[in-house]
């Protein structure tokens, strides 16, 4: 099969963990980095071998040699960047949050449609271990008619804090940022919801330092989910159906979560064993995207443009409930 080759657009703290990655992955290289300013990219490519080294984004999206761009710079820059990326007829996997609303999703992913381009979001969690198991229980019947789910996401940034966590200019706050966690668990798990409803406490600058969300579901399901940048949380999650329920540990959006499965009524716990990542768990939306192109794909079988598109149109009622507001909208 033909060898993929990669590009990275940023050069900050998420594409390096994914750099890292890219090794794991048989058929992927790396071949490119493109950053705003030359050295950025001579500092990153000197941790992560490249054959280009791009000082502006341009030229990296120029570059004959490149297959397929990861989009790692902040989330209100994505719009423009993945823009940039189609315009040049490279695929795309951008990071989440995908967009700042569903306007701007729907301009990317109407595009990469009308070029024929592969496109996805960069949510790594859809493609670990432990949410496949956790799917396919579901699937076998396990847990029975889903009744109950409940997930976290919270850290306090330790100092520098980045900029962009509370800068509204950038689509700052903790919905976008990691609130896109919790929110994709439940659409994903229990889809659509028929009623939202979210508050949230500011931050100085005027963003979302919390944000709590409810779900709620004609089927009688309900979804609790919470995010915040002003407690260490556990970051776990609890699915509870009528036969039983699926309880992921701490940082349950990564791949060191632990799938543990409560049977019945009865408070009896099995630990679920999971294949353990080679590197950061990134190699796992690496392989998806990698075989996609092999196969000549514009978009992915399991993470979908529809599904991303649905979580924006969530994520803009959710700041609208909320009263979080960007001046792009």
């Amino acid at each position: 099969m033909k060898k993929i080759r990669w590009g990275i657009l940023g050069c900050g703290k998420i594409a390096r963990k994914f750099a890292a990655d890219l090794k794991f992955v048989l058929d992927a290289e790396l071949i490119a980095v493109g950053a705003r300013e030359q050295a950025t990219a001579d500092a990153f490519a000197k941790e992560f071998p490249a054959k280009h080294i791009h000082g502006n984004y341009e030229s990296l999206v120029s570059d004959p040699e490149v297959d397929v761009i990861y989009v790692a710079t902040p989330h209100a820059l994505h719009h423009e960047h993945v823009m940039l990326c189609l315009k040049h007829k490279k695929a795309v996997l951008c990071e989440k949050a995908f967009a700042i609303n569903y306007r701007q999703a729907k301009a990317m992913i109407d595009f990469a449609k009308a070029q024929n381009i592969f496109i996805m979001e960069a949510f790594w969690t859809c493609f670990l271990p432990h949410f496949q198991k956790t799917k396919q229980l579901i699937a076998d019947g396990k847990v029975g008619n889903i009744k109950y789910l409940y997930a976290e996401f919270g850290f306090i940034p330790t100092p520098p804090e980045a900029p962009r966590l509370y800068d509204p200019a950038l689509g700052g706050g903790a919905l976008l940022d990691i609130g896109v966690y919790p929110i994709f668990l439940a659409l994903d798990i229990l889809g659509k919801p028929d009623s939202i409803d979210a508050t949230m406490t500011p931050a100085n600058s005027g963003v979302d330092e919390q944000c709590a969300i409810r779900f709620q579901y004609n089927s009688g399901a309900i979804a609790n989910l919470f995010c915040t940048f002003a407690s260490n949380l556990a970051s776990g999650a609890d699915i509870g159906g009528d036969k039983g329920r699926i309880r992921l540990t701490h940082r349950s959006h990564g791949p060191t979560t632990q799938l543990e499965y409560y049977p019945g009524i009865v408070d009896t716990r099995e630990t679920i064993e999971l294949e353990k990542a080679k590197g950061n768990g990134y190699e796992y939306e690496i392989q998806h995207v990698t075989e996609c192109l092999q196969k000549g794909l514009t978009e992915s079988p399991v993470l979908t443009p529809e599904k991303t598109l649905l979580m924006m149109k969530t994520l803009d009622i959710v700041r609208q409930k909320a009263g979080i507001h960007y001046s792009v909208d």
